[in-house]
């Protein structure tokens, strides 16, 4: 199993669209993946239908009042399954911040999950913060897969998502995480656009998807009907464009 912390502390860069769209074109592919959504905004709870609810949420399981594996429900989707999220994460933010354990809350919670079989993949989504929940998916994953909005802007957010990930890995909080890859979204067939690629590409060669997710209108309907871009417009170009990203991580996990 691999645990991919889906991260950038920018907003607005197609993130939990991200998250919930190679989650489910991975399971679409026959892959077992579990979605934990850790933002206290649920975007990633409600994009995939379902009603935010305190009832299921990720909270009890941070300061360990039951089990994470215990807060996993069907996701309606073949092979994908889902942690949703509830504004209560807020709170998390203040309670584990005074705690000695705020950095390992989440991988203290996922040690269960990481003894079972039951998931190829595990994707977390991530605030759009630095704030403890960040920084504790960071000290739980394997890998982080970045996001980046197609804008020179995000490439000051690419910096500082790379720092973060050395000081996590230098100071032994999570002494083997990698940054896997970057993915370029919401791109418009413009200079600016294709000069901020190229500037990625000069940089990070080996960690930039080839795939490039381009602007489109009905990614940004699919949440509000409770739908993957894949389910609400099928063969527009940004489903096939995270068919492809999905096709491409799992070549670079297979190298």
């Amino acid at each position: 199993m691999k645990v991919i912390a889906i991260a950038n502390q920018k907003g607005g860069v197609g993130k939990t669209t991200t998250a919930v769209n190679l989650s489910a074109a991975l399971a679409a592919k026959g892959k077992r993946v579990l979605l934990i959504d850790m933002d206290s905004q649920a975007n990633a709870s409600s994009a995939l239908g379902f009603e935010v609810s305190s009832d299921r949420s990720l909270y009890p399981a941070l300061i360990g009042e039951c089990l994470l594996e215990d807060l996993i429900i069907p996701a309606k989707r073949r092979n994908l399954s889902l942690v949703p999220a509830h504004m209560d994460l807020s709170g998390v933010e203040v309670e584990l911040a005074s705690e000695g354990n705020h950095l390992t809350c989440m991988r203290d919670a996922m040690t269960g999950l990481r003894e079972r079989t039951d998931f190829d993949y595990v994707f977390l989504d991530t605030p759009p913060s630095l704030g403890v929940l960040m920084t504790a998916s960071l000290c739980a994953c394997d890998e982080v897969l970045t996001p980046m909005q197609c804008e020179f802007l995000s490439l000051d957010g690419l910096s500082k998502i790379l720092y973060i990930i050395e000081q996590i890995r230098e100071s032994g909080a999570n002494p083997g995480i990698i940054h896997e890859g970057v993915l370029m979204t919401m791109f418009n067939n413009t200079n600016l656009a294709n000069q901020v690629v190229a500037q990625v590409r000069d940089n990070l060669p080996d960690q930039l998807y080839r795939t490039i997710i381009p602007r489109s209108v009905r990614v940004a309907e699919a949440p509000s009907f409770g739908k993957t871009i894949m389910e609400h417009d099928r063969y527009g170009s940004a489903a096939l464009a995270y068919r492809n990203a999905a096709q491409e991580f799992l070549t670079r996990h297979t190298n």
